[in-house]
C-alpha cells in the first residue's frame, strides 16, 4: 500500500507543510479568519505538530497568517488598501519583467510560456478555477524566469503569491480575460518587442485592478 501522506515525502517537512498550507489558503480551502489549530492540521496532513508550527511561522512572515496573543494563529484577511497597493507594485515590476523577458527570450523559453498558456486555456474552458489560478501564477513566474534577473526574482516570487490570493476573489470573472491578456503578452515577448511587452503587461495589471475594485464594490 502506498503512503501518500505528507509525512512520507522526502523534502524537509517544514517546506512540504508550508507549501500545502499556502496552497490551501490561496485556494480558499482555509478562508480568511479561520483559526489554524496545530493538532487538527497535523492530523489532516499526516505529520507531527512541529512542522505545522514551523510552517505557521513562515506563513506569518509572508503575511498569509496572523498570530495574536491568546487567540493563536488564523488565516490573515487581506485588507483592501493593501491589495490596491499590491497592484501599484505589480504594475511597476511586471512591466519591467516583461521588457526584460522580451529582451532575453529564446525559442525554448517561449515554448515554456506557450505550454503554460495552453494548459490555462483548457482549464478556463472546463471551469477549473483553482487550476486557473495556479496557472495564472505559473505564467507570471515563467515570464520572470525568462527575464533572467536574479534580483528581480527575489521580489517577484512573494509578490506573485499575494497576487494569486487577490486573483482568487475575481477568478470566475477574470479567468477568460486573463488568458486572452496573457496570450497577447506572450506574443509580444516571443517577438522580442520590449516596448510592446512592457505596455501589455501594464495594461494586464490595470485590467486586473479594475476587476478587483468592481468586485469590492459589489461585495
Amino acid at each position: 500500500m502506498t503512503d501518500n501522506t505528507l509525512g512520507s515525502a522526502h523534502r524537509p517537512l517544514r517546506d512540504v507543510v508550508t507549501s500545502e498550507l499556502r496552497r490551501l489558503i490561496l485556494a480558499g480551502e482555509l478562508p480568511p479568519g479561520e483559526r489554524l489549530v496545530e493538532d487538527r492540521l497535523a492530523e489532516r496532513l499526516g505529520v507531527s505538530r512541529n512542522p505545522v508550527r514551523e510552517a505557521i511561522r513562515v506563513l506569518a512572515a509572508e503575511g498569509f497568517v496572523e498570530v495574536t496573543p491568546r487567540r493563536g494563529a488564523a488565516v490573515a484577511r487581506l485588507p483592501s488598501d493593501e491589495a490596491k497597493e499590491l497592484f501599484d507594485v505589480r504594475m511597476a515590476l511586471e512591466g519591467l519583467t516583461a521588457r526584460l523577458s522580451a529582451r532575453k527570450v529564446t525559442p525554448a523559453s517561449a515554448a515554456r510560456l506557450r505550454g503554460v498558456l495552453d494548459s490555462a486555456r483548457v482549464a478556463v474552458d472546463e471551469g477549473r478555477l483553482d487550476e486557473v489560478a495556479d496557472l495564472n501564477t505559473a505564467f507570471h513566474a515563467a515570464v520572470a524566469e525568462t527575464a533572467g534577473n536574479a534580483y528581480l526574482s527575489l521580489v517577484v516570487g512573494p509578490m506573485l503569491r499575494r497576487a494569486q490570493w487577490v486573483f482568487q476573489q475575481t477568478a470566475r470573472h477574470r479567468a477568460p480575460h486573463s488568458w486572452t491578456e496573457h496570450l497577447s503578452l506572450y506574443e509580444a515577448i516571443a517577438e522580442g518587442d520590449e516596448h510592446e511587452a512592457e505596455a501589455r503587461a501594464v495594461a494586464h495589471v490595470e485590467a486586473a485592478r479594475r476587476s478587483y475594485l468592481a468586485a469590492l464594490a459589489e461585495s
